[in-house]
């Protein structure tokens, strides 16, 4: 089941019970199972880390459970704070051209005003959408969260990238996050399927652009897990519809994609696959588990009762199946792809590598952590792995 203990007073039951039970038999095991170097699933990995990762794996099937247990917001709710620094970003509807019409009026989704948070770089203050400088770069970031959570909002997981990037970027002073409408279905109220996180996440591009400023050759794209399948949905229809809408801009300087979820109606793992051999290192669930099953039907929406409807390069472009058409990335940006060798991706992100090379040549670079989990960045205690992969991004901006 999913979000069955989403309703009080079941879910702080729930929630004392799963703090009790760790605190008091899931640690004190995690412990002694990882004392052994020879034990843990990766032997690069500190007791620390290995210990870590159990607790972040158990808290994704605790919000499974739960729904959400944090709230920073959504794409209708801002919370307030010191640093929080929003924005309301208007829809582009006369930016939709007939194909995503079409997908939306199937899926009922419409264009929405949603929010969008500016986070700078540390010990500096820039007025909220305040002009860029001369010259100066951003980062407009796509969380990720398997299109059914996280939030944009600087207090929430995601906000560890931008702020990493910020850190050690120096060129870049401020990072943009959109809050793109996050899917559901049952036991949920079915909402915000595909394409509605495409239109939000276009809004938020045309914001930077046109009512910021910033040049298209300024803005570097970045999107991690389903924020990197949303980054290469937004940059395809920026490529592919050029000169064709009046009023789209055109596409942005850079790409960065880390850990990306390319093909999210991937079920298989493979016996003898990295991904299989990965199970025992990641804390994202198996494919064919009940989070992942309900974040497929979530983002999916009708597309999945349409014959070949997932055969899609804005939903799945490193999707495997022999019957997916072509998939070109003629026309992208520069792109950056980092995964994580200990990662359930890591095969898919390989396939999206394989074909972004095809096209793009040596405008693709491609960067593997030795033994980083899904998503790493994101997790301030996946050291040396976190400081060396954005080092190695900062060094990729700065070319």
């Amino acid at each position: 089941m999913v979000h069955e203990f989403r309703s009080h007073p079941l879910k702080s039951l729930y929630l004392t019970f799963e703090l009790t039970t760790t605190l008091l038999f899931r640690l004190p095991s995690w412990v002694l199972g990882n004392l052994p170097r020879t034990l843990r699933p990766r032997q690069s990995w500190s007791l620390k880390k290995s210990v870590l990762i159990k607790v972040v794996d158990r808290f994704h099937l605790v919000l499974g459970r739960t729904d959400t247990l944090l709230f920073f917001g959504d794409h209708q709710t801002v919370k307030e704070g010191p640093d929080v620094k929003h924005v309301w970003v208007e829809p582009t509807p006369h930016l939709m051209n007939t194909e995503i019409r079409k997908w939306a009026s199937a899926a009922e989704v419409v264009p929405a005003t949603i929010p969008g948070y500016w986070i700078d770089k540390e010990n500096t203050s820039t007025g909220i959408g305040a002009p860029p400088g001369p010259g100066e770069k951003v980062i407009y970031s796509l969380h990720g969260g398997a299109y059914i959570r996280v939030s944009a909002s600087p207090h929430d997981i995601a906000a560890n990238i931008g702020r990493g990037l910020l850190e050690h970027c120096t060129d870049v002073h401020r990072v943009f996050a959109i809050e793109y409408r996050l899917s559901k279905h049952l036991p949920d109220e079915p909402r915000h399927p595909f394409p509605a996180a495409l239109l939000d996440a276009l809004a938020g591009y045309v914001y930077l652009t046109d009512t910021v400023g910033f040049a298209p050759e300024n803005i570097i794209i970045e999107g991690d897990s389903a924020g990197g399948n949303l980054a290469l949905a937004l940059v395809r229809y920026l490529v592919e519809n050029a000169g064709l809408i009046k009023g789209l801009p055109v596409p942005p300087e850079a790409l960065l994609l880390l850990s990306p979820w390319v093909d999210p109606s991937d079920i298989a793992v493979p016996p003898g696959s990295r991904a299989n051999f990965n199970m025992a290192s990641d804390y994202i669930g198996p494919p064919e588990g009940p989070i992942a099953l309900y974040a497929r039907r979530a983002f999916f929406g009708p597309l999945a009762h349409v014959p070949n409807g997932l055969l899609n390069p804005y939903i799945a472009p490193g999707c495997a199946d022999m019957r997916m058409p072509r998939v070109s990335f003629e026309g992208f940006p520069r792109t950056m792809i980092v995964a994580g060798e200990a990662e359930m991706l890591v095969d898919q992100i390989n396939i999206l590598v394989r074909r972004m090379r095809r096209d793009l040549g040596e405008k693709v670079l491609y960067y593997e952590a030795r033994d980083a989990v899904h998503d790493f960045i994101a997790l301030p205690f996946c050291e040396p792995e976190r400081t060396l992969a954005l080092a190695a991004i900062s060094d990729w901006l700065g070319e």
